[in-house]
């Protein structure tokens, strides 16, 4: 069922002066590995999960270099593995999504951040900002500077990036600060090269182990130690890091002609930025940019003399910050004014105060400041005439459909364990009312989405039942809450089926057990029947909820509707009070479907019988209704024309994607819709006694088709 990482494996063995040739985030790997890291874990989430999926299939080459890599389940335990780098020299790196992922580690960060750090201790922050972004829009900046820990965002190409990596240890050890390093997107994704370096062993490692314990009370985050801590960070170690920042050049300059204006970004933004100015005919593909630019490759702690030096004589400067506060343009323009420097700051005056910088974007706020500021030697007015001819061709390319195209809304995958669930609430809410749904994040967040529109509200990972302790006692109906596995074990037993049991609130959980974290590429969880070392495992759920003291709990299989239906009903109707749990097991449908590729394939290959399943519908008693695709929405589902030309109302079809779930035929036979679906077995290499009735079925329906014929004729 897993990815294989074999070639990215062998990426990351690459040597002293050979050429690394891949993407961003694999690169961060390698760098990982050169700087002698002794540990690293953390929490999959997009756009960083493949640096922990690589790691996980790695482990001859982590086991030789002495790194353990751990299998967090929660962004809070991953933070808080960092805790063995306070005391001892152990470089380690942990990742996870942020800015939700920053949310949940807040705990353990602030205690590092607080204690300080020997060893060097990095956060791979996955940053998801933007039109693309699964979650709400924020970023991890605030919290850098709300508790002084350093902030990275490098320029998307992979030997800043790597080279930051190591730059960011080094940050962390002279500074005793735990290094927040930033990965956008564009910069997890971007392909490139770089000139790799060997692998290294941490001072300490498997390979090396600790033998003395170290004790020091002013390293404890605890009174009286945490007053002295915080004068520690803002006298001593804020300085240490500017100073290591200008000496290394973290920060880059690019000179330019024009001197009396400037440029002033997030290393992250570079890419975009040089685009633009290509567009405006202002630089090359080389970046040859005929303006200063100063990138911040490190956005937090900006460095006072830094700034001023730049600013020096300019009579404007440009501040290119993605998203909303404008902190890095406040910072400067405090910078400025402390320092009696008159150039003007401009920023979100000609920017969006929110929402991804994306090049057309950046391309209209440097013509408005060119526009504005009219850089001395500098003709602006061919800028507008560029933008615009710019936007209106993109604006042509998004319009050449004469008729605006209907809305496809994203959904479950065909056959997914999930839609039964959420078909048979519908078919539960016609008999009983509606009733609050509290939702969860995850795959089965989908649902609140046509066809189903079920979902009230999203609070964070696993906190669905949380969510709904409020609504449960004031509502007239009992509310239902739904999580996934994965989000269960996140965060979910304790803030939610604790909670709720402790309280002794009257509500519905159903979990959806599909065996894996599938909306993040299908990590094993400690629910799964296997584990990422290919033991068998399982660490049942029933069995938590009910050691909780959960009285009221039903397993059932997603893709038998009539118990799916009849469960739901009573968990809405029964008199028995307290919190009423139904685990709803079925393999998310892509794992299955990967694992079946395989084990199909081999089968074949040595001429074994071989049985697959699918659905397809009678065209000749179809009667157009259409309740199935409204209540399932499978993607296999859809129209067709009418073959009967005294029918109008197009007919439901099966598209060839259809995985034999059964859920269409289930749902027409629990809501009494129509019986035109069938099922279809195929049969490949079959036995002898299939072909016999194969035969068998052949002769009678001949006969019959003959008999048919004899009576038409006469």
């Amino acid at each position: 069922m897993e990815r294989s990482f074999a070639k990215e494996i062998e990426l990351l063995k690459l040597g002293d002066g050979e050429v690394f040739q891949g993407e961003g985030i694999l690169a961060v790997s390698k760098a990982l590995l050169q700087s002698g890291i002794s540990y690293v874990g953390g929490y999959q989430g997009a756009p960083i999960t493949h640096l922990l999926d690589v790691f996980f299939q790695a482990e001859d080459l982590l086991e030789e270099l002495g790194v353990s890599v751990t299998t967090c389940t929660s962004e809070t335990a991953a933070a808080a593995m960092c805790g063995a780098s306070i005391n001892y020299h152990l470089r380690g790196a942990v990742s996870w999504k942020s800015v939700v992922g920053t949310n949940v580690a807040a705990d353990p960060i602030s205690h590092l951040a607080s204690s300080g750090v020997t060893g060097g201790v990095l956060f791979i922050i996955g940053e998801d900002y933007g039109e693309g972004a699964s979650i709400m829009q924020e970023r991890s900046h605030s919290f850098a500077m709300k508790s002084s820990l350093w902030y990275i965002d490098p320029k998307p190409n992979l030997t800043t990036i790597t080279d930051l990596v190591e730059k960011g240890f080094e940050l962390s050890e002279i500074s005793n600060t735990p290094v927040m390093f930033q990965l956008r997107i564009r910069a997890c994704h971007v392909q490139g090269s770089f000139i790799a370096r060997d692998n290294k062993r941490g001072q300490f490692s498997g390979n090396a182990k600790l033998s003395q314990h170290d004790f020091d009370y002013n390293r404890l985050c605890h009174p009286p130690s945490t007053f002295a801590q915080e004068k520690h960070k803002v006298d001593i170690r804020i300085k240490k890091a500017q100073e290591f920042i200008l000496d290394q050049n973290l920060n880059e300059i690019i000179d330019g002609d024009f001197n009396d204006v400037g440029l002033i970004l997030q290393g992250g933004l570079y890419n975009s930025l040089q685009r633009a100015l290509v567009m405006l005919e202002l630089s090359n593909t080389y970046g040859d940019c005929e303006f200063p630019q100063l990138i911040l490759n490190v956005t937090h702690p900006l460095v006072p003399s830094q700034i001023e030096e730049f600013c020096l004589g300019k009579k404007a400067v440009l501040v290119i910050e993605e998203g909303n506060p404008e902190y890095i343009e406040h910072q400067i323009t405090a910078i400025l004014g402390r320092a009696d420097i008159q150039t003007k700051v401009h920023g979100k005056d000609f920017l969006p105060m929110a929402g991804e910088y994306r090049t057309e974007v950046i391309m209209e706020g440097l013509t408005k400041y060119f526009a504005a500021v009219r850089p001395q030697g500098l003709n602006t007015n061919p800028l507008q005439n560029l933008t615009d001819g710019y936007l209106e061709h993109k604006e042509i390319g998004t319009t050449v459909f004469k008729e605006e195209l209907p809305g496809r809304p994203p959904g479950f995958c065909t056959g997914c364990p999930e839609r039964p669930i959420f078909s048979a609430i519908k078919l539960v809410n016609q008999e009983l009312g509606e009733t609050h749904v509290s939702a969860d994040i995850g795959c089965h967040a989908l649902a609140t989405l046509p066809p189903f529109n079920q979902g009230n509200t999203i609070m964070g990972y696993g906190m669905s039942l949380a969510g709904s302790m409020a609504i449960a006692p004031n509502f007239n109906k009992r509310v239902i809450s739904i999580m996934g596995d994965g989000g269960f074990w996140h965060n979910g037993l304790t803030t939610g089926v604790a909670s709720t049991i402790f309280n002794q609130d009257d509500s519905i959980l159903i979990i959806m057990r599909n065996g894996y974290t599938s909306a993040t590429g299908w990590q094993y969880l400690p629910s799964s029947s296997r584990n990422r070392f290919g033991t068998d495992f399982d660490m049942p759920i029933d069995e938590a909820v009910k050691g909780l003291g959960t009285k009221w709990v039903r397993t059932i299989d997603n893709y038998n509707t009539p118990t799916v239906v009849n469960t739901i009903r009573e968990a809405r109707t029964t008199t028995e009070k307290g919190l009423k749990v139904i685990i709803a097991e079925g393999e998310c449908q892509l794992a299955r479907q990967r694992r079946l590729k395989t084990e199909n394939k081999e089968i074949l290959d040595h001429g074994g019988r071989l049985v697959r399943t699918r659905f397809a519908v009678d065209d000749e008693i179809c009667t157009g209704d259409h309740s199935c695709i409204r209540l399932s929405g499978c993607p296999s589902l859809t129209i067709k024309p009418n073959p009967n030309p005294l029918k109008e109302a197009p007919v439901a079809h099966v598209q060839n994607d259809c995985v034999g779930c059964g859920l269409c035929g289930e749902l027409a036979q629990t809501a009494t819709l129509c019986p035109s679906f069938f099922k279809i077995d195929v049969l490949s290499n079959p036995n002898w006694l299939d072909k016999a009735f194969h035969g068998m079925r052949r002769a009678v329906i001949g006969w019959l088709q003959g008999n048919q014929t004899a009576a038409q004729q006469s």
